[in-house]
């Protein structure tokens, strides 16, 4: 069983990751392999194409590789929400929840995560060009084996941009270094809180791997809901996976981005959260019009959610 996630040095996915290297996916009899493919896009398309058999990353995203929700479905959250976070230079007068503060800036972010930042600007009024805010790629992120957060905190200490939207790993290293302080964080209520409902953390599989293997995939969920409930009750045990797969400085850290995190581990996916999600995406142009929840969701599987 083949795991791609768009990035490893990170809380963002981090109960698929988990179920791996603490051993809840082989509880249930799985095999699991970890592949870290970035861009979320590339590896939304390895799904499509059988090179992967799930992908740990932002629901939203599905829809770049399987167009109106035809061939892929999600099967459990991973977390609750929209969780990326925006950081900027900690020199700048931007206060925490002030999106007009970001206007001139230079703003780096990756493609999917990209996209939920450019719809938020938007609604708060902000238009890039107009408003001078430079938004694309940060610097060398694309490089084999880089995660986007950890990278982009070391990309704004340099002052080479001077902000960026990406998972709280790469934020609380941007913070702790003194580099950065967070100004959006949508889900804890700094920012615009209409934003918390553009997507959320989810494990997404094929139709054809439902088709084929349902056993699999409902093994899959149980593994995520049994690790869930592991974090939710000891996030120390996050340090055990950041020990063997991070640097240290972000193994250590690891632990109290999970305990922060633990409120949102939730691997139910409720209708309103799928249509909230969908909105998004059509206002994105992701996604042409509505579309049924059985069309998104794996229904057969929602009662492993509750077990």
């Amino acid at each position: 069983m083949r795991i791609a996630v768009p990035d490893l040095i990170s809380n963002s996915y981090f109960p698929a990751v988990a179920a791996i290297e603490l051993g809840y996916f082989k509880a249930e009899g799985l095999d699991a392999e970890l592949r870290h493919v970035f861009p979320i896009t590339r590896a939304m398309a390895a799904l499509r194409d059988g090179e992967v058999d799930f992908v740990a990353g932002p629901a939203h995203a599905a829809l770049t590789a399987f167009p109106e929700w035809q061939g892929a479905k999600l099967v459990a959250a991973l977390a609750k929400q929209t969780f990326w976070l925006l950081v900027v230079r900690s020199d700048l007068e931007v206060e925490p929840g002030d999106v007009q503060g970001i206007k001139g800036l230079r703003i780096g972010a990756a493609p999917g995560p990209e996209l939920a930042f450019r719809h938020l600007l938007s609604e708060a009024g902000i238009d890039p060009m107009r408003d001078g805010v430079e938004l694309g790629p940060v610097p060398g992120a694309d490089g084999p084996g880089v995660s986007f957060g950890v990278h982009a905190a070391g990309v704004l200490e340099r002052g080479e941009i001077d902000g960026f939207w990406a998972n709280a790993m790469g934020c609380e290293v941007a913070v702790r270094s003194g580099a950065g302080k967070v100004i959006l964080d949508v889900r804890r209520g700094i920012g615009p809180t209409s934003a918390t409902g553009y997507t959320f953390a989810a494990l997404v599989t094929s139709d054809a791997n439902v088709d084929k293997d349902p056993g699999t995939v409902a093994g899959a969920v149980r593994g995520i809901v049994n690790v869930q409930n592991a974090l939710r009750e000891d996030p120390s045990r996050a340090t055990e996976v950041g020990r063997r797969l991070f640097p240290a400085a972000e193994a250590e850290i690891i632990a109290a981005l999970i305990e922060r995190d633990a409120p949102f581990y939730d691997p139910s996916i409720p209708e309103d959260a799928v249509e909230s999600m969908n909105r998004f995406a059509q206002a994105t142009g992701l996604l042409s019009g509505p579309v049924p929840y059985d069309q998104v969701v794996a229904t057969q599987f929602r009662d492993l959610w509750s077990q």
